[in-house]
């Protein structure tokens, strides 16, 4: 057994992940917040992609929108990760092969690449477009990126349900 295979099977029979298993409703519970977070993750992220691209709240500044929803943002994308982490160390070993949840896994690898690009990069200049109704180029490739990447993020992750 390889040590990351031996890590994984330690994390899907401790105890935490035992009881998870184990229970009738701690695995439901853990789902629905995970799915609750995710939706919030998803929705809050779109709705400053959908300005990003120049296709919603048009009249407001980009950095007011992003000052105001990017805290309810990282709240219920930490939230996300906590469920999710619970949720996988219940079954870890069975996840690892299942071909969505590695490429949900993948596919947030690139989210955040494209978050932190965009927040290093194309936010450096955001006085000179932050008001402006059609935003540059690099702006709305930064938005349309992002939601298709988040949209690929649900769909794997309500794929590896049905693997």
């Amino acid at each position: 057994m390889s040590s990351s295979q031996a890590f994984f099977s330690w994390i899907q029979h401790s105890a935490l992940s035992s009881t998870i298993r184990g229970s009738t409703s701690l695995f439901p519970w853990l789902e629905s917040i995970h799915v609750l977070a995710i939706t919030t993750v998803v929705g809050t992220i779109a709705v400053v992609d959908l300005r990003l691209v120049g296709l919603a709240s048009r009249d407001r500044p980009a950095s007011e929108l992003m000052a105001d929803i990017l805290p309810l943002t990282r709240a219920a994308f930490a939230l996300a990760v906590l469920t999710g982490s619970l949720l996988f160390a219940s079954n870890a070993l069975d996840y690892l092969h299942k071909a969505p949840f590695v490429a949900k896994l993948i596919l947030l690898c690139v989210a955040l690449l494209n978050i932190a690009v965009f927040h290093r990069l194309t936010v450096r200049d955001i006085q000179r477009w932050d008001t402006a109704r059609s935003p540059p180029l690099s702006v709305k490739l930064a938005g349309a990126i992002s939601l298709a990447v988040w949209i690929g993020v649900v769909a794997c992750g309500r794929w590896t349900g049905f693997v």
